[in-house]
């Protein structure tokens, strides 16, 4: 191999294939060529290894994306829009694809009642409501990222529910 040396730093031997020391730093210039090389040092020299070129540079691994479904659930609605608002916010600042808020159609959940406990007197009634309001937002994202995100102060009274699913 032509124009190939082994630099040995403890003995200071420049020999292209003396391999007396335990670290063996190989100077060639032919390693300075665009796509990596690998080698194999053996008693009997350098040995260029096979090498499968793809073109491609070396990716690193990829993270795995999930489509995560967070539940939004409260009876008052400014207190669950606060929170709506803010998850989606923390999703945008680390740029991840927000979907939502869908607003689902309002729960309005009815009890009429005789207002005098005896049953004697008029018949006067009272006409309660409760009215639940749900949001949900859809996001893809790792399950860590989403962990940071959902880790901001929630309103009291509003219910939160995070569903992870494979995308």
């Amino acid at each position: 191999m032509p124009g190939c040396g082994v630099y040995l730093p403890e003995t200071g031997s420049n020999s292209p294939f003396s391999l007396e020391a335990n670290h063996v730093v190989g100077v060639c210039s032919w390693l300075t060529a665009v796509r990596l090389n690998f080698f194999r040092i053996s008693r009997s020299g350098i040995h260029k290894m096979a090498f499968k070129d793809t073109g491609k540079a070396p990716v690193e691994p990829e993270v795995a994306i999930h489509r995560i479904r967070i539940t939004l659930t409260s009876r008052n609605v400014k207190s669950l829009e606060k929170v709506c608002a803010d998850l989606i916010r923390g999703a945008k600042e680390k740029n991840l694809k927000v979907k939502g808020p869908v607003r689902m159609p309002t729960k309005t959940l009815r009890i009429t009642t005789r207002k005098t406990p005896c049953g004697e007197g008029s018949k006067t009634w009272d006409r309660f409501q409760m009215r639940i309001h749900k949001r949900l937002i859809d996001l893809h994202s790792p399950s860590e990222i989403v962990k940071q995100i959902t880790s901001i102060s929630i309103e009291p009274g509003v219910e939160v529910e995070v569903t992870i699913a494979d995308a």
